[in-house]
């Protein structure tokens, strides 16, 4: 486990060093031990060969030999010209026919030939030298009787060189293995560049510096991927920083004016004695900021709560016309006061909770009542699906500038240059309560204007993604 942990606190570049060279280190150690076990063989297959060889000498000079002394003389000449290499031969009895200078009898060894084995190879250990034996049966001329036959070949020359070729071997894998391990920490190191430089750019951003990105082009496929994702990342935090940006601006801008009034009243009236009336009057004026200040707070806590992606408090299924009928009933004394036609058609179910869809759609009724003119239309069309119901909201009236649109969602924002409608008292929260409240039925809202009819569009899926079973 700490083996473990300590492998995973390595740098990258260090990490992939050591994968690299030991891949390396064990392909070449591989290629070594193969080379010298194959040269190892190749040498005994050699020696069997050079051994059979002298063993058709061997039987070739016992078969024209015409007595002991006559083979004992020419297996002398024949051998003397051999070096490492030395035999003898006996007769059935034991008796010596032919000794090599140097044959001891433990080159002999244990090998002997099996039934029906017409030779034997093997390799015997004399001391600190390595033979390679022949065993086999000659039959001379002179007699009938096979004579046994023990020929051994000295390996040193070929001890000598593998000696020799291990250690240039081991000093090739030692240099192999450096180069590998320099060339892998060169090519990690320069393969990694990217991520050095993704490092920096990202050390870059602050609060102030949003606008660094991620040299997507530049880098190498395996890791555009990850470059784009940070890019988008970082486009999602500038758009989140901009709006924080904006609505503590806006929500300062939106805080001074009913505190500056109750601050500016609040002196007047402790500048001199009032009646009091006039205290009362005052007083009412500072309960109605107050008031604005109260729906200001608790609507900003409807947002921080619905934008948190928290579960629907009440959870039901209720009828839209039902709810919307009750909201055009209550919105008919504005109405009838501007003159405004109110209709509603249409009928669906909507699953979710019934006062948060009443605010919404509320927010989007006192909007185009807001905004539309004497003797115009505010509409309400209500449409089913198997997959959602939509709630829209028309009413007819100036145009929307297309570029405001995607912004009327925005907290405290107005498409009015003076920030304020004399006729309102709004605090500009109401269509981000209204898109939050979209948002957290797992729906969206949406906004058009044109040929002078403006729409708003609430819909509600039927099954809301990832709404609790």
């Amino acid at each position: 486990m700490a083996l473990a942990a300590r492998w995973g606190r390595l740098p990258l570049t260090r990490r992939l060093t050591l994968l690299f060279t030991t891949v390396a280190a064990l392909v070449v150690l591989g290629l070594g031990a193969l080379f010298l076990v194959e040269i190892e063989r190749h040498f005994v297959e050699l020696d069997r060969m050079v051994l059979q060889d002298k063993q058709h000498l061997i039987e070739e000079v016992l078969h024209n030999a015409g007595s002991v002394d006559d083979a004992r003389q020419r297996l002398g000449e024949a051998l003397s010209y051999h070096h490492d290499l030395y035999a003898l031969v006996q007769d059935g009895q034991g008796a010596v026919v032919f000794r090599s200078e140097g044959f001891t009898s433990t080159m002999r060894g244990e090998k002997t030939l099996g039934a029906g084995e017409a030779q034997a190879f093997g390799v015997l250990r004399h001391g600190d030298v390595r033979f390679h034996t022949l065993v086999f049966k000659a039959v001379p001329g002179y007699a009938g009787t096979p004579l046994g036959v023990w020929i051994a070949a000295d390996t040193q020359h070929h001890t000598q060189f593998l000696d020799g070729l291990r250690r240039s071997l081991t000093l090739y894998v030692l240099a192999a293995i450096a180069l590998c391990g320099l060339l892998s920490w060169l090519a990690a190191r320069q393969g990694l560049a990217p991520l050095r430089d993704m490092k920096s750019r990202a050390a870059k951003v602050t609060g102030q510096r949003l606008g660094e990105r991620m040299p997507v082009q530049a880098v190498p496929v395996e890791m555009a991927d990850l470059a784009q994702e940070l890019n988008r990342m970082l486009d999602r935090l500038q758009q989140d920083f901009q709006r924080l940006t904006d609505f503590s601006s806006d929500l300062a801008h939106e805080l001074r004016t009913p505190i500056s009034n109750l601050l500016t009243q609040t002196q007047v009236a402790l500048a001199s004695r009032r009646d009091a009336a006039t205290y009362r009057d005052i007083l009412a004026s500072n309960a109605e900021e107050f008031e604005r200040l109260a729906r200001m707070v608790s609507d900003m806590l409807l947002l921080a709560k619905t934008e948190r992606g928290v579960d629907l408090p009440h959870k039901e299924r209720f009828s839209a016309r039902q709810d919307a009928q009750a909201l055009l009933d209550f919105y008919e004394a504005v109405a009838e006061e501007k003159r405004i036609r109110l209709h509603l058609e249409g009928d669906g179910e909507v699953e979710g909770d019934r006062l948060m869809f009443r605010r919404a759609v509320s927010n989007l009724l006192s909007n185009a009542l807001r905004h539309t003119p004497e003797d115009g239309d505010v509409a309400i069309h209500i449409a089913s699906t198997p997959q959602a119901t939509t709630v829209v909201v028309e009413n007819t009236g100036a145009d929307i500038d297309p570029k405001l649109l995607p912004r009327l969602f925005d907290r405290f924002y107005r498409a009015d240059p003076s920030r304020a409608h004399p006729d309102s008292d709004g605090s500009g929260l109401g269509l981000a309560i209204t898109r939050a409240i979209a948002e957290a039925h797992g729906g969206r809202v949406t906004a058009t204007s044109g040929h002078g009819l403006t729409c708003f569009a609430l819909e509600f899926p039927r099954e809301r993604i990832g709404a609790p079973n």
